[in-house]
């Protein structure tokens, strides 16, 4: 049996296996407000030690390796950078984007063949008003080393604590085609732009255009590595929503390297006061790039 340890420190915790820091969570990161400050996922890194996450990338800043985010919260930006206008048809900076505050654990689970944490959160507004709160548990499991992989199960539970009612969406929502993007999100290393894109459902070769706004029970992002040979895959499991819409992925492998199983791609969660919509989700990070065949028959093996 392969053990991970979770060593907890001021600002944030790191998940170790097999000599290999596989994960860093930063949960009080701080950062520039036009950001989103938020807790990520940086880096993420597969058993062999290659890294699988961006970070504050010059073309969006506020992309930080795998995090919970929104785009559009009844006119709030907790994603971070320009705010698509649907008056304009264009983005700008805003004077509305909101931070998403760590208020502390709830529990920590530290050793053995799985760790995890439950962590209490706060959505705030720019303008200081409290709208969500959250429940987030992050659970790293599943070590093979045989096979190079780690996994990794993603629930959160937010709930309205405004006073009015809230309107989830995306820019895709707000008029801008092929953007919804929102929900738990992960930015890839540049390099693998051009990654290839595998979908649950789809033809090997059918790319991420044919998959951007669909539905599929999981999607695989396969991409080379810059500084030491080889390549790796990420296998993001669709999971499941209590809202409304069903969950649809955004994913670009070309101009970058980008995946979300959206909540509310093209179509609101709407949130009265008090309710609350609850997430899951999986990823499965693997050490090399897996063949179509490999991928499909993990994506059923390892399905949650």
């Amino acid at each position: 049996m392969i053990d991970l340890t979770l060593r907890l420190d001021e600002n944030d915790l790191t998940v170790t296996t097999s000599g290999v820091d596989i994960a860093r969570y930063a949960f009080d990161p701080g950062g520039e407000l036009s950001e989103g400050p938020k807790p990520f996922l940086h880096p993420l890194r597969a058993l062999d030690g290659a890294l699988l996450t961006g970070f504050r990338p010059w073309d969006h800043r506020w992309h930080k390796g795998l995090q919970m985010t929104w785009t559009h919260v009844s006119g709030q930006n907790f994603w971070g950078g320009n705010t698509f206008r649907p008056e304009h048809g264009d983005y700008a900076l805003l004077d509305n984007v909101g931070r998403i505050r760590h208020d502390g654990f709830r529990t920590v689970d530290d050793a053995g063949a799985e760790v995890s944490f439950v962590e209490e959160l706060t959505w705030i507004t720019q303008a200081g008003e409290e709208w969500l709160a959250e429940t987030r548990t992050h659970r790293f499991h599943g070590v093979d080393t045989d096979r190079g992989l780690w996994m990794l199960d993603f629930t959160t539970t937010l709930r309205n604590i405004s006073a009015r009612e809230l309107e989830l969406g995306s820019p895709t929502t707000e008029g801008r085609p092929g953007a919804g993007y929102t929900g738990f999100v992960l930015r890839m290393p540049r390099a693998w732009t051009g990654g290839r894109v595998l979908a649950g459902g789809l033809p090997d070769d059918a790319g991420a255009d044919a998959v951007m706004g669909g539905t599929a029970p999981w999607v695989a992002f396969s991409g080379e590595h810059d500084d030491v040979d080889g390549g790796a895959t990420v296998l993001a499991f669709a999971g499941t929503s209590t809202g409304v819409p069903p969950i649809r992925w955004f994913v670009r492998s070309e101009p970058i390297p980008i995946l979300a199983p959206s909540p509310s791609f093209d179509e609101y969660v709407v949130l009265a006061p008090g309710a609350e919509l609850s997430l899951r989700h999986r990823h499965v990070f693997g050490d090399r790039i897996w063949t179509p065949a490999e991928t499909r028959a993990l994506a059923e093996e390892l399905a949650p």
